[in-house]
């Protein structure tokens, strides 16, 4: 369902979400969290993070004048920050390990490359969203769903429906995030392949509907930002994206807008993770506990678009008004066959059609 994000957006939510990460003003009553600038330093928090720079150039300052820490922080997609974490599990050189999805966290926990939690931290998140052991949480939901450039398509001509994306009619007119690096478009198609599986038992005619997809694809963006530049330049008018970053596009002023497919939308839980034998898990508790006040989530609500899973006392007219239709699919199966899936499409049906 179409959700009208420009005008809502327009009137509900004045702020500076930038590319750049400047400028982002709180909106809708969210203050920014505020601390002691006169804090003594406790040293360096590592992050390893797929989160957009319009969050991170805002929050990390943030937790630096409230705690008192120093931040280091590299930015990667969300698949990369599990191989990094992989690759340097004999030695681990960071700390927090903030934004993935459960097919990325699970088999981190499974490995034991990330930790549980301390109590602060599981007190704030609500028992639903505590995963593996308490060994990761989410921090937000995120909708993956449909969304397009309006000033090249109406409303009635976009695809409503996750099949309709396959019908010749919109040959040419997608532009994908080149899958394997990114935790929203690996949710997406293995979401994809999970509908048949359940029913055939085998991942064959999923693939057969990528590679349906693969045909329409007009390009595979290398990055966000690169996906949002080819949507603004009009190279194609649809893709396959989460609320979160369309609506912050849609705040700054692109021509973009959102539709929930009827059959519904996959929801990730997106999280956040203490890395095991990171060399400052002190400063890694304090960031989770910092990223779970209310005063910072409200703040990500009203000025990111983050949908929470903490206890908040009201809702923005934006969050209220998307519908939240999930679509049911086994997020077992998927964790157990993602990698081989995404592998495979990789391998076999990417620029193939």
């Amino acid at each position: 369902m179409n959700r009208k994000i420009l005008a809502a957006t327009a009137t509900t939510v004045a702020l500076g979400l930038a590319l750049t990460g400047c400028g982002l003003q709180p909106a809708g009553g969210g203050d920014a969290p505020s601390g002691d600038s006169s804090a003594e330093p406790k040293g360096t928090v590592t992050i390893y993070s797929p989160r957009p720079a319009a969050i991170t150039d805002e929050i990390i300052p943030m937790f630096e004048e409230a705690s008192g820490y120093d931040v280091q922080l590299v930015t990667l997609g969300a698949a990369e920050v599990a191989d990094r974490v992989r690759a340097e599990a004999s030695n681990p050189q960071a700390d927090v390990w903030w934004g993935g999805t459960p097919s990325l966290f699970t088999p981190a926990a499974n490995e034991d490359l990330i930790e549980p939690w301390g109590e602060p931290v599981l007190e704030a998140v609500k028992d639903e969203y505590q995963f593996d052991d308490d060994k990761w949480v989410a921090e937000m939901l995120q909708l993956q769903l449909i969304a397009y450039n309006t000033e090249m398509m109406d409303e009635a001509d976009a695809p409503h429906d996750w099949d309709d994306l396959i019908d010749p009619t919109y040959k040419d007119q997608i532009i994908i995030r080149d899958v394997a690096a990114s935790g929203t478009m690996r949710a997406i198609y293995a979401a994809m392949i999970a509908r048949f599986y359940e029913e055939d038992g085998s991942p064959d005619r999923g693939y057969e509907w990528l590679k349906a997809l693969d045909a329409n694809t007009k390009a595979y963006a290398a990055n966000p930002e690169d996906l949002y530049l080819r949507l603004e330049r009009q190279e194609a008018p649809i893709t396959l994206w989460n609320h979160q970053d369309i609506m912050a596009q849609a705040a700054q002023g692109a021509a973009f807008d959102i539709i929930e497919p009827e059959s519904g939308s996959p929801i990730n839980t997106d999280g956040i993770a203490k890395i095991a034998g990171g060399p400052n898990p002190e400063g890694a508790e304090a960031f989770a506990e910092f990223i779970f006040s209310q005063e910072t989530q409200e703040w990500l609500i009203n000025n990111a678009f983050q949908i929470p899973t903490v206890d908040v006392e009201s809702e923005p007219e934006w969050l209220s008004e998307l519908t939240r239709n999930e679509l049911e699919y086994d997020k077992a199966l998927v964790a157990e066959h993602e990698t081989e899936w995404i592998e495979y499409w990789a391998e076999n049906i990417k620029d193939q059609g």
